[in-house]
Formats: structure tokens, C-alpha cells, sequence
């Protein structure tokens, strides 16, 4: 028997880590790129997941945006569950297919805040170099060790890839 709410089987949970984990990104993206319906977040509980700072600067303010990749810990994020429509906006926001993926976490345990195992979980990985991890004396620096207005003046090397375990999606096997 599905228990699950009407239009819950709609949406899609993507990983909101770095500033999609901002409530003010989602004003931005009903302001800028015309985001409607609810957000349906949860906090959730990532294990072996980190947020880190990408190799590249966004061209727009010269900041480093924040990329995920595989370590050892736990750390907390927010899970979007999102529509259609709206993953649409998230992939055009994110540069889906230039600076990052769309892809499934494979081998990850993601939770909620109550202890929900959430399965399918999705997020943006680095798609090229500037997005992979930056590497300071050989390690990917996670965004809680340094923050955002000192993380555009490290110095380092980008990672050979993101590190993760995922599968890319191609756009069209999303909702099919």
C-alpha cells in the first residue's frame, strides 16, 4: 500500500549543500528565474558526504562556490524535494551539464533530522576542473573549516575528478 502524500511521488530529493542551503537562494531563484510552488525541504544527516570549496571562482563575484565529494564524517545539509519544474530551475541555476552534474549518490547514507533513511537521493556534483575539489596541500577544504569571504584566496589544485560514487543522470531519465 503507497502511503505516501498525493504529488509526493513527483518529486525528487536533491542534496541542498553550500548556498542552496540558504533560504534567501530561494527567493533569488523565484526573483531571477521564476522558481514557483512550494519548497519542500528537511535537514538531513549526510554520512561520508562533505561540502567542500570548488578549484574555480564564479565569474560573477569572484567567490568560490562550494562543490560536494566523498570523506570520511558526517555532516548536516538539507534535502530538497523537488518538482519537475523546479529541477528544471535548479539545472539551468547550477550550469547542469558545463559546471555540474545531476547525479544519484550511490553507497551514501542520507537521513533526515528524525532518523528517515531517504533513498534516491540526487545532488550537483562538479561537472569539469573548476568544480572538482581544490586541493590545498593535497586535501579537498570543507566550507565549515573556511569561511566563504577567506575561501576565494586559497591557493591550490583542482582535484582529478569530484570523488564521489554517483551516477550521472541524462536529463531525459529524470521523472520517466
Amino acid at each position: 500500500m503507497d502511503t505516501a502524500p498525493p504529488g509526493w511521488r513527483d518529486r525528487l530529493p536533491v542534496l541542498a549543500y553550500g548556498s542552496n542551503a540558504c533560504p534567501s537562494k530561494i527567493t533569488w531563484l523565484r526573483d531571477e528565474l521564476g522558481l514557483t510552488g512550494p519548497v519542500v525541504a528537511a535537514r538531513a544527516r549526510c554520512t561520508g558526504l562533505a561540502a567542500v570549496w570548488a578549484s574555480g571562482l564564479r565569474k560573477v563575484d569572484d567567490q568560490r562556490p562550494a562543490t560536494l565529494t566523498s570523506l570520511p564524517g558526517v555532516e548536516h545539509h538539507f534535502l530538497w524535494f523537488v518538482t519537475p519544474e523546479q529541477r528544471a530551475i535548479l539545472d539551468v541555476c547550477e550550469g547542469r551539464g558545463t559546471r555540474y552534474h545531476l547525479a544519484h549518490l550511490d553507497n551514501y547514507t542520507v537521513k533526515t533530522s528524525h532518523g528517515t533513511r531517504v533513498e534516491g537521493v540526487h545532488a550537483y556534483v562538479g561537472a569539469s576542473a573548476v568544480r572538482y575539489p581544490l586541493l590545498v596541500d593535497g586535501h579537498p577544504v570543507r566550507v565549515t573549516d573556511v569561511p566563504q569571504a577567506e575561501a576565494a584566496l586559497l591557493l591550490g589544485e583542482p582535484a582529478g575528478e569530484h570523488g564521489l560514487e554517483c551516477t550521472v543522470v541524462e536529463p531525459e531519465q529524470i521523472f520517466t
